[in-house]
């Protein structure tokens, strides 16, 4: 038996219980936790926005340490640290194929398996493939990887989600060069994440947008070399802060109709606007087909940054260990596995950063 953050239905409040968590079978790993970030997708599953099937124990932003392997599984053995790959690309389909591995369409077929149960014999689902809101969990083989050398255990879980994300959003969807002017909407956890891509990648200004006025401090600390309170009048700001022009890049870290919209604003004739931010179906974006010619904008979508967690970890981790990346900006509060609904009620409030189940 294990502790764990059950979601028993969709719209329901989480509960921390024990469930039954089976020995790995082939193929399979046992992870313990070292910890966990509560990340906005976990929040948009509870309540519908994303679907899983439930009962289902959510958490996907993990961290930990192996405990024993299945049979077949020579890639890790117990002992190894490793980062939760949720989304792990199957080889085989067209997206991988070509190279999307980002878009692999079998990434959460996981998803739909039963992997514990609850003692009544309830059958539990493992939210995003990985199950991290507990203390121990079983994956499959391909959704772990091993901790880079140089990365604390407990900052290596926020990888798995956040960095990831926010790195790839800067270099693999917006392609940010040496020189070029950003805004991130949102300062959580991935916008903190995007804002420290943006000074890796050499932006020459950046700019950071979010509702609370309280978060300038954690922004700037991320990188942001201004910081604007959205309002009515961001787009405007944005541009006066440019010359007038808006900035080559705005990466949107929300998901709402309206900043989407904002950020689309606030980007230059010709820049690109990335939206990373998920947004429900009801948020509905519109544009006419003459701002759409007459702006020579890009739009696009970015999923899990647009990258490849084998090739990209080693890569995040040279930037840790040269200073380049503090993982530590990212984490606001370090809290236990019962303090999971209050974060969901600190995101939905738009407090804070990201923050991290410490097991």
């Amino acid at each position: 038996m294990v502790r764990a953050a059950i979601l028993p239905a969709v719209g329901s409040p989480l509960e921390i219980a024990d469930i039954d968590l089976p020995e790995p079978g082939p193929g399979q790993v046992r992870v313990r936790l070292a910890a966990a970030g509560v990340c906005h997708s976990d929040l948009s599953l509870s309540n519908g926005t994303m679907r899983v099937p439930v009962p289902a124990v959510l958490g996907h932003e993990g961290a930990g340490t192996v405990v024993s392997v299945g049979e077949g599984v020579t890639a890790v053995a117990p002992g190894d640290g490793v980062v939760l790959n949720w989304a792990p690309s199957c080889g085989g389909c067209h997206a991988c194929s070509i190279g999307e591995v980002w878009l692999c369409a079998n990434a959460l077929a996981g998803a739909a398996d039963v992997y514990a149960r609850r003692p009544d014999g309830t059958e539990l689902h493992p939210g995003l493939n990985v199950a991290a809101f507990a203390e121990e969990t079983v994956v499959a083989a391909d959704c772990v990887l091993p901790v880079p050398d140089g990365v604390p255990l407990t900052d290596a879980a926020l990888l798995g989600c956040a960095v990831l994300t926010g790195y790839g959003a800067v270099h693999h969807s917006a392609r940010v060069r040496e020189g070029e002017t950003v805004a991130v909407y949102g300062v959580g956890g991935v916008g903190l994440a995007t804002l420290q891509a943006a000074r890796i990648a050499g932006a020459s200004r950046i700019i950071a947008v979010d509702v609370s006025p309280e978060k300038e401090g954690l922004a700037r600390s991320a990188g942001a070399t201004d910081y604007v309170v959205a309002s009515e009048q961001t787009a405007r700001e944005i541009r006066a802060l440019t010359g007038g022009q808006g900035v080559d890049v705005a990466v949107e870290c929300v998901g709402r109709a309206v900043t989407i919209r904002t950020a689309w604003e606030s980007t230059r004739r010709g820049g690109r606007t990335t939206v990373v931010g998920i947004g429900g179906k009801d948020q509905r974006v519109t544009f006419n087909a003459l701002e759409l010619f007459h702006w020579g904008r890009t739009l696009s979508g970015c999923v899990y940054g647009n990258c490849d967690p084998a090739v990209d970890l080693p890569v995040l981790a040279g930037h840790i260990r040269a200073g380049r990346l503090d993982l530590g900006v990212l984490v606001t509060d370090r809290i236990g596995l019962d303090d999971i609904p209050a974060a969901f009620a600190h995101m939905v409030a738009g407090k804070g950063g990201r923050a991290l189940i410490v097991f």
